[in-house]
């Protein structure tokens, strides 16, 4: 197996190669999510577009629970690695793919069985959309098993600091649910039904990839049916630290759901905005997200190889170049806003929600990925808990502007995007404080 330990070298060569596939594969995923709302939003009408729209904080809440307990298992594996356990690292794929295969179908169930209550009772999903989006999210569901598989096989391939592959995996995605949205959307005229079932496919692509490529691949990975193997005391360890990563993405669905019931309650013309404003947002994002998935990585390896002097240093260079693609993401968005919503189909009234909601958050997010890769050393140096504590204020304060100024001459419609000033800024402070006071350093390896 190729050695792609990141513990020696200057640190930003390695974060930048291994955060750049990282970087591309999420802005494929991001495209075709993107591609989803722009084919909808044209072929099925505003109401549909909508009615996509309502179901994503709901379906984040799953994919919460898949990333934040296959990161746990990948967190294991990079220590292991890093420590040139190569039966730890085989034990521990062992547990965690066996897992997150029950997590997924469990998952797909709790989320057929939950999804009315939920639209109805908690996201508050207006009576004249609510039958698009249960036919969109139930489609949606039964491909839930697959996003589990396709992030476990993706996290024990970057615990081994493979990165790249990952990006080919989600080309082929991209491209399924591209094609499959134009046929199933604009060809046959499904509607939101059509829209889910390309995502799904495009999900089994995905999955199927990662598989292939893992096991053909990567000797540490292969195992004939009777050769996986169940560790209690691994199994434990992932759940020890996946589940405040999983705790800290469930926060963020859940506060974007309360916000997602605020945006509903001002018309379908703000939550045809929203939907759009929040595809595009994610752009902005991206960065952060990137580089927080390469420290988690590149913190574990150093930390199991001993090399605590590495991660600090890694985390400067790092932070620097993060902030920088933001920038520049921020400066294209910016610039490009008025020629990026006219592709999505919106009411005029709907694309001046979006244009005010774009302005803001160019600037409002600038302070998310000012802090956000910080919480990859936290997760590495295996004490996530801060991060979901930080993740839970963050949501808190941003979900509590937003209704107390919702009315307010102050900001009224305005605070759905100004919310983040208020959230965003608290979470920089004190992940940054909590940072400089050394406490993640202690008890940071996994016995």
């Amino acid at each position: 197996m190729k050695d792609l330990r990141m513990t020696e070298g200057a640190p930003w060569k390695h974060t930048l190669r291994f955060a750049m596939p990282v970087l591309a594969g999420s802005i494929l995923q991001q495209l075709y999510n993107t591609v989803d709302t722009i084919v909808v939003g044209n072929f099925a009408g505003q109401s549909s577009l909508s009615a996509v729209g309502t179901t994503g904080t709901f379906s984040f809440l799953f994919l919460a629970i898949a990333l934040g307990f296959s990161s746990g298992s990948g967190v294991i594996a990079a220590q292991r690695y890093g420590a040139g356990d190569i039966d730890g690292v085989r034990k521990t794929a062992s547990t965690g793919i066996l897992m997150m295969l029950g997590m997924g179908l469990i998952s797909m169930v709790l989320a057929m069985v939950l999804a009315r209550p939920a639209f109805v009772h908690f996201i508050n999903v207006p009576a004249e959309i609510l039958d698009k989006s249960m036919t969109y999210f139930l489609v949606f569901a039964t491909g839930m098993i697959f996003q589990f598989a396709y992030n476990i096989f993706s996290s024990l391939l970057r615990a081994v600091g493979d990165s790249a592959a990952t990006l080919y995996f989600l080309l082929i995605s991209s491209i399924i649910n591209v094609i499959m949205d134009l046929l199933f959307v604009a060809v046959f005229k499904w509607g939101v039904a059509g829209a889910a079932a390309a995502t799904v496919l495009s999900q089994v692509a995905a999955a199927a990839a990662a598989y292939i490529y893992m096991t053909r691949k990567y000797p540490v990975f292969r195992f004939k049916l009777k050769e996986y193997s169940w560790s209690g005391d691994i199994a434990g360890q992932t759940i020890k630290i996946g589940f405040p990563i999983a705790l800290q993405t469930a926060i963020v669905s859940i506060g974007l759901t309360f916000i997602q019931r605020a945006v509903n309650g001002f018309g379908e013309n703000m939550t045809a905005s929203f939907t759009v404003a929040m595809r595009i947002e994610m752009y902005l994002n991206l960065p952060g997200n990137a580089f927080q998935t390469t420290l988690a990585t590149y913190t574990g390896q150093n930390i199991g190889a001993g090399r605590m002097d590495r991660v600090r240093k890694g985390l400067w260079q790092t932070i620097s170049i993060s902030m920088g693609i933001t920038l520049l993401v921020s400066l294209c968005i910016r610039i490009f806003s008025p020629q990026l919503i006219q592709i999505f189909g919106l009411s005029e009234q709907a694309a001046d929600y979006c244009m005010r909601h774009l302005a803001a958050t160019a600037f409002v997010n600038l302070l998310l990925n000012g802090y956000f890769p910080v919480f990859g050393v936290f997760q590495g140096s295996n004490h996530v808990l801060p991060s979901a504590l930080i993740a839970f204020v963050v949501l808190a304060v941003r979900v509590i502007v937003t209704f107390l100024f919702r009315y307010s001459p102050i900001f009224g419609v305005t605070i759905i995007w100004w919310n983040g000033l208020f959230g965003f800024g608290l979470g920089f402070l004190i992940t940054w404080i909590y940072f400089f006071s050394g406490k993640w350093e202690k008890n940071a390896v996994i016995k």
